[in-house]
């Protein structure tokens, strides 16, 4: 089994700034000329995740008020009285979603539904610049 690293770099807004990485990552896999096995993304940071969408402008707008009811941007949390950054709901969202995401690899494609796109959740209150992690780990 073969395992080939990739390092992608998004630049983001923060406050839910969501980005579909799916281009990238379909590059990536051809570079790497993996025809099956496994995709594993990581993206560094505890203010940020992954996850799958069906990435359309309504969409992503409903997501960024779903985090907002859940996990409310205006109000103190624990973390803000530690160290002063005013960002604890960042932290939360992230960790709701998560850091990582697995997606299949068959026939040198991603095993991605029609409408399904991989995307960059930056939750924190600042704009950032993310680094995505991807493994493709099979056989050509």
């Amino acid at each position: 089994m073969d395992i080939v690293t990739f390092r992608l770099h998004e630049q983001t807004k923060g406050f839910c700034d969501i980005i579909d990485i799916t281009p990238k990552v379909r590059k990536a896999l051809g570079e790497a000329g993996l025809r099956n096995g496994l995709a594993s993304l990581f993206v560094s940071g505890s203010t940020a995740a992954l996850t799958t969408v069906e990435f359309e402008p309504g969409l992503v707008e409903d997501l960024g008020e779903l985090f907002e009811r859940l996990i409310p941007s205006d109000r103190r949390y624990h973390h803000d009285d530690r160290w002063g950054d005013d960002n604890g709901f960042s932290h939360l969202r992230a960790s709701l979603v998560g850091p990582s995401l697995q997606v299949p690899v068959a026939d040198g494609e991603l095993a991605l539904g029609t409408w399904q796109q991989i995307v960059l959740a930056d939750f924190d209150n600042r704009a950032r610049s993310r680094e995505i992690v991807v493994q493709f780990m099979g056989g050509g």
